[in-house]
């Protein structure tokens, strides 16, 4: 039977830097995957283009991971985003910032940054196994004993990296089955939801697909409470569907809109501002300004060079407002209303589409049972958890890749420094 120092399991983002990390200080370390290519999930990432990490500042970066982001400080001061940047660098992959701080590589391949990250494991000596579906991970008294496939074949290992992500996108391999070992070390799991995943709606207007296509340019998304609070606000742009919204500031809404139906509402209530720069007021003059330029014109004629032509009907309606009405006929106060629902068009949304087809895992291992400065495990000594398989979740925008990184840099880093000194210590 063979014994490695470190296996980890999973061949994605988390688990190819653990890799590196854990390959570098010369140790018996081996790679397991299920499937039969490594970085699947890696390369459909940031549109097949591969949005490897965010150039933001560090408080701002975690910001914009809302999913307890803040447990992330201590590994993002071991291997920030600055420092992957720099890694892929290295590598000789140039990269290039994009918009919000985005960074790619210049070769706009997704197939470039994960050939660069398999070639840099194997150079640093971890042996890759693909097509091995592991069955358990296995413990004696002392913490981690080793590993079992599902074909039987079994190795003892002094650390064992978990990496198999979550169950979002499952066509790439996350297929949740890591929760399963680690409620058998005595982890707890918290509630899986869908998270980055677009919204559906059973709202006359979306279910007649009167909108279906209608991109939406620079406006503000924002969810409220049963209260009339607002929860969040997204700015950029977005998308009506079939069966719902999606587009970027849909996708960034829709965990705040499943946290809100988990508390048992059967919809959630959203408005679009169509101009997020202008008020009520603003918006009032400057379209009865362009009303009086064209007097004679009917006002849905006038207006579709502002607004979306296929939104007019609907927000007039809301205003119950003729759509061909000329500016001499124009009832002010129901004007004033079509101005009211352009800034706050209201919409309610009963769910999203399932976690297995949203783009990040929300839920997972508990990080009160994880030290944040290794990664590993508080239960269990040897067992470490890296990547979406924790309870951590961002936006889109390169942010999980970045905690995928970052928490499997220092997984690595930590599971080697925690073989070498059990195999200096002393025997008694």
């Amino acid at each position: 039977m063979d014994n490695y120092d470190i296996t980890i399991l999973g061949g994605g983002s988390a688990g190819l830097m653990a890799g590196v990390a854990a390959g570098r200080h010369g140790l018996n370390v081996i790679l397991v995957d299920k499937g039969d290519k490594l970085g699947r999930k890696l390369g459909i990432s940031g549109g097949g283009r591969c949005n490897v990490t965010n150039n933001k500042e560090l408080d701002e970066l975690v910001q914009h991971i809302p999913g307890n982001g803040r447990f992330l400080y201590s590994a993002l001061s071991t291997f920030s985003n600055k420092d992957i940047a720099r890694f892929f660098e290295d590598l000789g992959i140039a990269l290039k910032e994009e918009d919000n701080g985005r960074m790619f590589p210049v070769t706009d391949k997704a197939k470039t940054v994960v050939d660069a990250l398999v070639g840099q494991v194997r150079n640093e000596g971890v042996k890759i196994l693909v097509n091995s579906p592991v069955d358990r991970v296995l413990f004696d008294d002392n913490g981690v004993a080793g590993v079992r496939l599902q074909n039987g074949q079994e190795w003892r290992s002094k650390a064992v990296i978990v990496a198999v992500g979550g169950k979002s996108v499952p066509h790439t391999g996350s297929t949740g089955d890591g929760y399963a070992w680690a409620e058998e070390a005595g982890h707890t799991i918290t509630t899986l939801f869908p998270t980055e995943v677009p919204l559906t709606s059973r709202e006359k207007i979306i279910a007649s697909r009167e909108l279906q296509g209608l991109s939406l340019r620079d406006v503000t998304l924002s969810v409220w409470n049963e209260k009339g609070k607002k929860i969040v606000s997204h700015r950029g742009d977005m998308l009506f569907t079939h069966f719902g919204l999606s587009g970027p500031i849909a996708l960034r809404c829709s965990q705040f809109v499943v946290k809100q139906l988990a508390k048992g509402h059967s919809a959630v209530k959203l408005t679009i501002d169509l101009f997020p720069d202008s008020t009520v007021d603003e918006l009032y003059g400057e379209t009865l300004q362009l009303m009086k330029e064209e007097p004679k014109k009917a006002a849905v004629n006038v207006l579709k060079g502002t607004v979306p032509e296929r939104l007019l009907p609907f927000l007039f309606g809301k205003a119950s407002l003729d759509t061909h009405v000329t500016y001499d006929n124009i009832p002010k106060q129901p004007w004033r209303e079509l101005c009211q629902t352009m800034k706050m068009l209201p919409l309610d949304v009963n769910g999203t589409l399932s976690i297995e087809e949203a783009f990040v895992t929300g839920g997972g291992v508990n990080l009160k049972e994880i030290d944040p400065k290794t990664m590993q495990s508080k239960l269990k000594k040897g067992l470490f958890f890296c990547g979406e398989i924790l309870d951590i979740h961002g936006y889109t925008g390169g942010y999980n890749i970045t905690a995928a990184f970052s928490t499997g840099y220092t997984a690595g880093t930590s599971a080697a420094l925690l073989v070498k000194e059990t195999q200096e210590a002393p025997q008694s």
